[in-house]
């Protein structure tokens, strides 16, 4: 029989954290009391759950409208063909859901092995993503092209950079996926399955805008992606916080919590922190890389361009204080804001000494180049199938197609993300526990003795 504290997944995290001296986040502050806070909290959590399912409810409407007047109005335009559009984004959108189940599914069974092929894969298949909108020869076409062949040789050049550290994130990917919670294998493939068909609907919607090309329709494709955009953030970061609780009560504690309870909670109390972290982390990422690009090109450069490489470096070092993907450990765990989590897991990590090597894992960069491998993919197969039938609208079902990939493997690797997340994080904060192996201590050491050299 499971005991009133398992029933309550909030009691098991709250003593883990008075065990280890964890910042728990129910401390009064500025003179506000407790009460004050929480139902404040309470009315922001409320706000985005209407917010969030409200949005969902009449993008699904719109989708609906969009794809019948569509169809309805094809004959006032001859140079869109409903039946090769969408043929297109099936072929694609399905291409993605498989692709999704395929990436996380070899991963868990050889990491190493995994995280290498995405490195090189990525940049391959973007390589062949950009050859084929350069072949399309439309301006607009041309540029992307372009810039799909820049990216893709970053790619090839950072994995090769990377390529010492691969040995360690292949063995922090196998230990931190060693336990796998009851019930995930369902709950990720229930959630591609809804997300394949959910994106399905939308590239659908897209075609019957682009079939009659008004000003309004246009408006409409621009919400729609903004609106799949953030969808596809949300049910990640969702994935993201009810598996790093799991995993991380399994190392904290070795307690096995149910899937269906956190999932409650998560959809009760935590919509603030959720719809809040899908917009700032993405953001606060895209901002700290390109401050430390601008760092390591401006470090051998003149006065000016060396204080402009002092103050990226303080943005970079600031930005991961006020949102980071570890901090959605403590939102679920301690039901913390993701600003205030956030917070409390750099400390944990700066107290143990473990910033640099979080610095060095290559866990997120995995994730994002499998998103990119996918999404390539599946704009090869829409964008050659478009060029073949009707070259007109290559170029946009390309790049629609890119991203119903991106997305969908993005949610099918949330979850391994989590599990390394919430393995640092355990870690962190009882490194002598009889939970983990060496690992992370030996490449403690091998980076002191490179970095003495």
């Amino acid at each position: 029989m499971r005991s009133s504290q398992d029933l309550n997944p909030l009691s098991l995290g709250s003593q883990v954290a008075l065990q280890q001296g964890v910042p728990s986040g129910n401390k009064e502050s500025g003179g506000v009391s407790r009460l004050q806070i929480i139902r404040e909290w309470v009315s922001v959590n409320k706000f985005c759950q209407i917010l969030f399912w409200g949005h969902l409810f009449i993008v699904t409407v719109l989708a609906i409208s969009l794809a019948f007047h569509g169809l309805l109005s094809v004959s006032r335009k001859h140079n869109f063909d409903p039946r090769s559009w969408t043929l297109s984004v099936f072929s694609s959108t399905i291409l993605a859901g498989i692709l999704g189940f395929m990436f996380q599914a070899f991963t868990n069974i050889n990491p190493l092995r995994s995280l290498r092929t995405a490195f090189w894969l990525s940049s391959f298949l973007t390589c062949a993503f950009g050859v084929l909108l350069v072949s399309v020869g439309t301006p607009g076409s041309l540029v992307a092209g372009v810039f799909a062949l820049v990216t893709s040789i970053l790619q090839a050049l950072y994995a090769c950079w990377v390529t010492p550290r691969f040995e360690y994130a292949g063995k922090v990917l196998a230990v931190s996926l060693a336990y796998i919670p009851p019930k995930l294998n369902a709950l990720v493939v229930m959630l591609l399955v809804a997300t394949t068909v959910y994106t399905f609907l939308l590239m659908i919607a897209i075609g019957g805008a682009m079939a009659t090309g008004t000003r309004v329709d246009i408006v409409f494709i621009i919400l729609i992606l903004i609106s799949y955009t953030w969808t596809m953030q949300i049910i990640k970061t969702m994935v993201q916080i009810t598996v790093s609780y799991l995993k991380y009560m399994h190392f904290a504690s070795g307690v096995e919590q149910d899937l269906k309870v956190i999932l409650r909670n998560l959809s009760r109390n935590l919509m603030g922190s959720v719809c809040i972290g899908s917009i700032i982390i993405p953001i606060l990422v895209v901002l700290r890389g390109l401050a430390r690009a601008i760092s390591s090109f401006s470090r051998d450069a003149d006065e000016f361009m060396f204080s402009c490489s002092s103050c990226c470096t303080g943005v970079a070092s600031r930005s991961i204080e006020w949102g980071n993907r570890w901090g959605f450990v403590h939102v679920g765990v301690y039901n913390k804001g993701i600003m205030q989590a956030s917070s409390d897991t750099w400390e944990i990590f700066t107290r143990a000494g473990i910033e640099k090597l979080i610095d060095f894992d290559l866990t997120s960069v995995f994730c994002f180049l499998s998103g990119t491998a996918a999404g390539s993919a599946c704009a090869l197969v829409a964008g050659a199938w478009a060029l073949a039938i009707h070259k007109s609208y290559a170029t946009q079902v390309s790049i629609y197609a890119f991203l119903s990939g991106y997305f969908l493997v993005r949610v099918a690797m949330a979850w391994i993300q989590a599990s390394v997340t919430a393995f640092y994080v355990a870690y962190a904060e009882n490194p002598r526990s009889q939970q983990f192996d060496s690992t992370i201590p030996d490449y403690m050491r091998m980076i002191q003795r490179s970095s003495r050299v």
